[in-house]
């Protein structure tokens, strides 16, 4: 599936440069849906490129990708045209907010409910992990926002990654299904660095309480201790521009959860950050 590659000469004004290296790759996964993981992945693409850094947002939620409805923005085409062959991988990126050489993002979106993209082979799946890494090229930052579980083809594409940010909330569930995302990864991918960031805190103290308790268990079962990327408060305002179809940072930059993503997306950029012991 050659299609999967981008081609080898850039687009006039519409792409940037290639880069020597590819982009860091930072994955974002949770143990269970209704995290807010692809707010969190959104909201990390947004101030990454606030930041300057030229940045990518994949969709890679293989059956039930949101990214585009969350942002409302309408793609003329996405990953199943790419599976397909239809289009070209670089060929699905679609800008927002002026996309990555105006100071936005790009996307490259995924098909809510499309069996083309839940039931790919594995060797599928990883000739479009390489047409990713090869995508990266053109990048300073690639964002993935994965499918919620550990089923294999969402670990073949976190195996991708350099960095995996795990998003929990204090629900039991939450906490358990991460802990297993993380055993699961550590065994499959034990070279990619994993990282947590607690969300829908209610205080602080509260979010520091359930990292150090999945902290704890990987300590004891697993022999790492994943570091502490930060702490998102609560907020209605996040649901209510996830209804509205915009970025919340597009609304309220000031924010108290669009302030904690932020911190959080410079931790990833190694500009700062914090490890909580028990």
């Amino acid at each position: 599936m050659s299609f999967l590659l981008p081609k080898s000469q850039d687009r006039p004004n519409q792409r940037p440069p290639r880069r020597v290296e590819p982009a860091s790759i930072i994955a974002v996964g949770s143990g269970k849906g209704g995290v807010g993981k692809t707010f969190m992945s959104i909201t990390l693409a947004s101030a990454m490129a606030q930041a300057g850094k030229r940045t990518l947002l994949v969709d890679g939620d293989l059956g039930l990708a949101n990214v585009d409805v969350q942002l409302g923005i309408a793609p003329e085409t996405d990953l199943a045209a790419v599976i397909a062959g239809w289009v070209e991988l670089e060929d699905a990126v679609t800008p927002v907010d002026g996309g990555s050489a105006q100071g936005g993002f790009d996307v490259l979106p995924g098909r809510s409910g499309s069996g083309a993209l839940a039931e790919l082979s594995s060797e599928e799946v990883a000739r479009l992990a390489a047409g990713l890494s090869a995508l990266a090229l053109q990048y300073d930052q690639v964002i993935l926002d994965l499918g919620a579980g550990i089923e294999s083809n969402c670990m073949r594409l976190a195996r991708a990654a350099d960095k995996v940010l795990m998003v929990i909330t204090d629900e039991p569930t939450s906490m358990t299904d991460a802990y297993a995302f993380i055993k699961v990864l550590k065994g499959y991918a034990p070279n990619v660095e994993q990282t947590i960031a607690i969300n829908q805190c209610e205080t602080r103290a509260a979010g520091q309480s359930t990292y150090s308790a999945v902290a704890q268990a990987c300590q004891t079962f697993l022999g790492f201790r994943p570091h502490l990327a930060g702490t998102v408060m609560r907020d209605d305002a996040v649901r209510e521009a996830i209804r509205s179809q915009r970025t919340l940072i597009s609304t309220n930059a000031s924010s108290q959860p669009i302030q904690d993503v932020i911190a959080i997306a410079h931790t990833l950029l190694g500009r700062g950050g914090q490890d909580l012991h028990a």
